[in-house]
């Protein structure tokens, strides 16, 4: 999928999230979110692109991606 399109998808969840008033539980919330409904290869590369520096991430966008576990890449 083209990266921009997960960053826009994952600012949306961000932005969903913005009004949770504890800090701690959005960026969990966001995470939960990406760990239950993207695919591996999703999260593989939203995280990769994070790890090149995150263009175009919202900063609790950034925060979930930060500690998401993403599974080895099988192929």
């Amino acid at each position: 999928m083209r990266i921009e399109r997960l960053i826009r998808m994952a600012n949306d969840i961000a932005t969903y999230f913005t009004v949770e008033p504890d800090h701690a539980a959005a960026v969990a919330s966001v995470r939960d979110h990406l760990k239950r409904f993207w695919d591996p290869a999703m999260r593989r590369q939203i995280k990769a692109h994070l790890a090149e520096g995150g263009e175009g991430l919202m900063p609790l966008a950034q925060e979930a991606i930060r500690d998401l576990d993403v599974p080895a890449d099988t192929h």
